[in-house]
């Protein structure tokens, strides 16, 4: 992977930084962050806050787990006495104190200055020991699954859970609701009412699905171009953080109202009995700690910690660090919006104020996750417990409303099926020059291509070529049965689509978990390696479109896609939520009320709620 467009990278040993992370502290400041951001936003240099802002997708997720809380005496890493020491090395001694419970906040920060690095470009770079064992780089082997547990409860069992009203929180993209409209339309199939909020302009198309909507803050069109623009943790300039710490305080001050109001067509009342979530709607599980409701979070991207891959946005070639990659992220990202995330609690939801690592934000560690993708294309890990659930691929049906257009059905009779490309709700820097790319790697491979415009603009030619068709909008469940491969950004969805229908797939990835779906892609044999955007090219884009009309590409693709028929994720995440759910209320509200008090500990895997 590339580090343009990453988060978190390991860098190589001794390789000199640019900008480190001594900037966003200063002597004397306990908190752990020298300069903080006011009610209104201002920008102020040096702020920890500065660091995370670019991250809109990934909240901290800030758990109990009394469970997997080591002592420091099971967190052993060992180093070769006669290696040398680089520079920027994560010293063994180190590592161990970070998560060591007797460390104060101050140290901690200390010691996260002396891991990790932010270079000019706003990557976050960090190095493990290359004789680090994988396991006892942040675990004891005590912590770790030999075993998953997938047992699911019955059809039987589920006509008894009675029904329950619950709200969706769903941020992100018209890709990031889409998957939970299905779960929610299959919640109401069992007799539970769904209300699914998310932001304004979704709001049809939720409605139309036959679930009740409720509006969400934030513009996910504003929040594409933030992430594509700033490729790491900090912003390009000062002038872009209040924009993106407005859409953040508008998302996180609007969770709780979404949960409690009636419903703002019919005012019907309505009072959230279980939260189900996803990473990025801000201060889901403060809400759910207010309001003693179960909370279950769902998510396309691997977010709780494993040793079998390292966090989608970090760049860590070496195993022993991938663990350690879940904690560097969710360290920084927490430090970046903790002043937010403590206003909205002591003013919204009349809670204690949550200080760095450490928090009652949940009972123990018994907040389930489950994970949206095929174990065809990523199998659960095996050191995720039973709380961790990977259901499948989540798809709504929308091809067997659709209508298409006479030209295009007239256009896929004139000639063989062509390749999609399209990069739907993302902005592209330089249309006009993409465009142009597209075009001419089709003349050169000969192929034919449909080019969807979405929000980038694509499309815009100089004159008309019979080898290519332009397309506003078109479910991909029904498009992508009619092409021979596909070209895209990697987001879940997309991707998902795209091996449902057997296709071999190129993944152009912008930013986020896209460069983890275009390896998973590629190491399942259906696709080239991915091209970052910035790394986009004519010969880059010719060899693609080679590589996936390869025979043998394309039976990878076949196999795979028929490996997922017989998954249904919509049914999977419905049976993993209502699994989850606590059996009787009381107990659910005990656990909540045995987390009212503050907690004095300074856990790294009590706050991030490892499992």
């Amino acid at each position: 992977m590339v580090k343009d467009d990453a988060v978190v990278t390991s860098s190589s040993a001794g390789e000199v930084s640019t900008k480190d992370i001594s900037e966003v502290s200063a002597p004397g400041d306990s908190s752990g962050v020298a300069a903080r951001y006011s009610d209104d936003d201002s920008y102020s240099s040096g702020s920890a806050a500065a660091i995370v802002t670019r991250v809109n997708t990934t909240p901290p997720v800030m758990f109990n787990s009394e469970r997997f809380e080591p002592s420091s005496d099971k967190v052993k890493i060992v180093r070769s006495k006669t290696e040398r020491q680089p520079h920027n090395n994560v010293l063994a001694k180190e590592a161990a104190q970070f998560f060591d419970d007797s460390i104060s906040d101050q140290q901690k920060l200390v010691l996260l200055k002396r891991i990790a690095t932010v270079k000019d470009d706003g990557t976050v770079q960090f190095d493990v020991p290359k004789d680090v064992e994988p396991q006892t780089a942040v675990f004891g082997s005590d912590n770790i699954y030999s075993e998953v547990d997938d047992e699911l409860i019955d059809e039987a069992e589920l006509q008894y859970i009675p029904p329950l009203q619950i709200v969706m929180l769903i941020v992100g993209t018209r890709g990031d609701v889409q998957p939970f409209i299905a779960i929610g339309k299959k919640l109401q199939d069992y007799g539970h009412r769904v209300r699914l909020a998310t932001h304004s302009n979704f709001k049809e198309f939720v409605l139309t699905s036959g679930l009740e909507f409720h509006p969400l803050g934030g513009d996910p069109k504003v929040l594409a171009e933030y992430m594509v623009k700033n490729k790491g943790f900090l912003p390009s300039g000062p002038s872009e953080v209040p924009v993106q710490r407005k859409q953040m305080k508008e998302i996180i001050y609007s969770l709780l109202n979404a949960c409690k109001d009636p419903d703002i067509d019919s005012g019907i009342p309505f009072k959230a009995e279980a939260i189900i979530a996803n990473p990025p709607a801000y201060g889901h599980v403060h809400v759910a700690e207010a309001l003693k409701v179960p909370i279950h979070i769902f998510f396309t991207m691997p977010w709780s910690p494993t040793s079998e891959f390292p966090h989608p946005l970090s760049r860590v070639n070496q195993s022993a660090g991938y663990r350690l990659s879940y904690q560097i992220v969710d360290s920084l990202i927490w430090l970046g919006i903790r002043d937010m995330i403590n206003n909205f609690r002591k003013k919204k939801l009349k809670l204690r104020p949550v200080t760095y690592l450490s928090g009652p934000q949940g009972p123990e560690s018994d907040i389930p996750h489950g994970y949206i993708w095929s174990p065809h294309l990523v199998p659960k890990p095996k050191d995720w417990g039973p709380k961790i659930d990977v259901v499948g691929f989540c798809f709504l049906d929308l091809a067997s409303n659709y209508e298409p257009p006479e030209s295009l059905l007239n256009w896929l009779k004139a000639g063989p099926k062509p390749i999609y490309i399209g990069f739907g709700s993302l902005p592209v820097q330089e249309p006009e020059k993409m465009t142009r790319i597209i075009v001419e790697a089709l003349e050169i491979t000969k192929q034919r291509g449909i080019i969807n415009k979405g929000w980038g603009g694509l499309g815009n030619l100089a004159e008309e070529k019979e080898f290519v068709y332009l397309l506003d909008n078109c479910p991909h469940d029904w498009l992508f049965l009619q092409c021979a491969a596909v070209v895209h950004h990697g987001g879940a969805g997309t991707t998902a689509a795209g091996l449902k229908a057997a296709c071999p797939t190129t993944i152009i990835p912008f930013f986020g978990d896209q460069p983890f779906w275009g390896e998973r892609v590629h190491v399942r044999g259906v696709g080239p390696p991915p091209i970052p955007i910035d790394k986009f090219s004519l010969q880059k884009l010719v060899d693609a479109i080679k590589f996936m009309i390869d025979p043998k590409v394309k039976e990878c693709a076949v196999e795979l896609s028929k490996a997922m028929e017989n998954e249904d994720g919509v049914a999977g995440a419905v049976k993993a939520f209502l699994k989850h759910l606590p059996r009787k209320k009381s107990e659910f509200e005990s656990k909540w009320k045995s987390k009212s008090a503050p907690s004095t500990s300074l856990s790294v895997l009590r706050c991030f709620g490892c499992s």
